[in-house]
């Protein structure tokens, strides 16, 4: 039973009533009436309890008005709870803030108030301003992704009723894409390493821990936050598989990465931490803004090198200039920066023949169609190879399958390749008697019947019976024949058609 009070007894004079009762799941509820009116008060105590009631018995559903309770609250409070749980679940805080900040815009753009507000056509309309601006597919996709990644929440945690962006779909980058990397070429790469053996300090890093850096990166795929984790304890250089560990809270996919390099960086890697403690990194690199300046201020330093070197040639000068050897930005759009590191690493791995499942193995794809997409065209000789393995179903074509084709039942000169020959060799001999060579024309060979018909251009007799063979249209001239397909030549006719 529901009850009614007042706080502070006498003295609450002009104060509101205070409703106490059980809820459905027999919890006692306290409710401020915010009204000095008892017979008011009264009325809001039976209601609350008449609907516990409703609850308790079923007749109004508990959990969806509790959910419609939450879709009622502000963007703003959810977002908070939704923050955490990132960040709980161990995403970067450069992750979390793009995220939340990506969300706050569409809500803002859009209008959302409360999350019963999100629909999917003012995102999508959000999505077409972005692309209207002229954004990259890439860009606009994160943007998706981090609202539907929110409303997924709300709904898997009972704020909503349902995903409202389930249906929302994300542009395909490839359509329109933007940063387009290139690989570094093994030439490239031997040309920065020796530049490296002596080169100045750049961004706070020693040329010979830059050359290791970049050698690792590409030998391991690692991206630049994976590799600057890295501590003296990760790499475990000794013994026949040398190898460099992640932790699995520090890697992109959330999975720790085992990465196996060759033995000479190997030696490198145990030189560089031979004086560092097992705290610090194993690379000391500048800022994620800085890696790829610091790469490309290489790269164009190796250029100018290269180019100096044909200085006294000008005609190989000029040939230099033009190529794409060593340059940031190739004449296709492609561009170098430091994950093109590890995009070179999963090139040079198709180039040298590994299979595609091998290459997403130690690319850490997810998914086989990604390693495709990215490296699909560089695998060598797939698509030959391929096709040769029909060799196994298609046997060259030998005397028993020729005789097991019905073949052997018409000597060479019968087959149909040879009628077309002969058939030419006769319309030539039928044009040289026209013109009074000596040679005669070439006749159909007589049946028994010795009537003849004679046919106009042609320089012999033919069956009496030729008629039954015009079943098909046309056939009464040699050159009529000449065109047709001998296999639809009678076979009566073409078993003894010359002679």
């Amino acid at each position: 039973m529901a009850s009614i009070t007042k706080r502070g007894g006498r003295k609450a004079k002009g104060k509101p009533w205070i409703v106490q009762w059980y809820d459905h799941t027999g919890k006692r509820r306290t409710v401020n009436t915010k009204t000095t009116d008892k017979a008011a008060a009264e009325a809001i105590a039976r209601k609350l309890e008449s609907e516990a009631a409703q609850r308790r018995h079923g007749v109004i559903d508990a959990d969806a008005e509790a959910i419609t309770d939450q879709s009622r609250r502000s963007i703003e409070s959810h977002l908070a709870d939704f923050e955490s749980k990132m960040q709980a679940a161990g995403r970067t805080d450069k992750h979390v803030r793009s995220t939340i900040g990506f969300i706050r815009q569409i809500s803002d753009l859009a209008g959302f108030t409360v999350v019963a507000d999100i629909e999917p056509d003012s995102v999508n309309r959000y999505a077409g301003k972005l692309r209207s601006e002229g954004r990259a597919p890439r860009t606009i996709g994160a943007h998706l992704t981090a609202i539907r990644s929110f409303t997924k929440w709300l709904a898997e945690q009972q704020k909503l009723l349902r995903d409202p962006l389930a249906g929302v779909k994300k542009p395909s980058p490839d359509k329109d894409r933007r940063l387009r990397r290139r690989m570094l070429l093994p030439q490239e790469w031997r040309h920065l390493e020796a530049y490296l053996t002596d080169a100045p300090d750049r961004y706070g890093m020693a040329a010979s821990e830059r050359s290791t850096l970049y050698l690792a990166a590409i030998e391991t795929g690692l991206r630049a936050n994976e590799l600057r984790s890295l501590k003296p304890g990760n790499l475990h250089l000794d013994g026949e598989s040398p190898c460099v560990v992640c932790d699995a809270g520090k890697t992109k996919n959330g999975k720790g990465a085992r990465q196996h390099v060759r033995a000479p960086l190997a030696v490198r890697l145990r030189s560089l931490i031979a004086t560092k403690s097992s705290k610090s990194p194993v690379f000391d690199l500048p800022h994620e803004a800085n890696l790829a300046r610091m790469l490309r201020a290489d790269i164009e330093a190796v250029r100018q090198l290269w180019l100096s070197k044909s200085k006294h040639d000008l005609k190989e000068r000029q040939r230099r200039e033009l190529s794409d050897f060593l340059v940031n930005e190739n004449h296709e759009g492609e561009r170098l920066d430091f994950h093109s590191l590890r995009h070179t690493c999963g090139a040079w791995l198709a180039k040298t023949g590994s299979s595609p499942k091998e290459v997403q193995t130690i690319m850490r794809h997810g998914d086989i169609n990604l390693t495709m997409n990215r490296y699909g065209h560089l695998f060598p000789g797939q698509e030959s190879a391929a096709i040769a393995k029909l060799d196994d179903l298609l046997p060259p074509m030998t005397a028993e399958t020729a005789g097991a084709s019905g073949r052997e039942d018409h000597p060479a000169e019968e087959r149909p390749e040879a009628l077309h020959r002969a058939l030419h060799r006769g319309r030539e001999k039928g044009r040289r008697g026209a013109g009074g060579c000596d040679e005669p024309a070439v006749p159909l060979v007589a049946s028994a019947a010795p009537s003849s018909l004679k046919n106009k251009g042609f320089s012999g007799s033919m069956r009496a019976d030729a008629k039954e063979n015009q079943s098909t249209p046309g056939w009464t001239r040699t050159s009529d024949l000449r065109i047709r397909s001998p296999l639809l030549y009678p076979a009566e006719l073409r078993a003894r058609a010359f002679v």
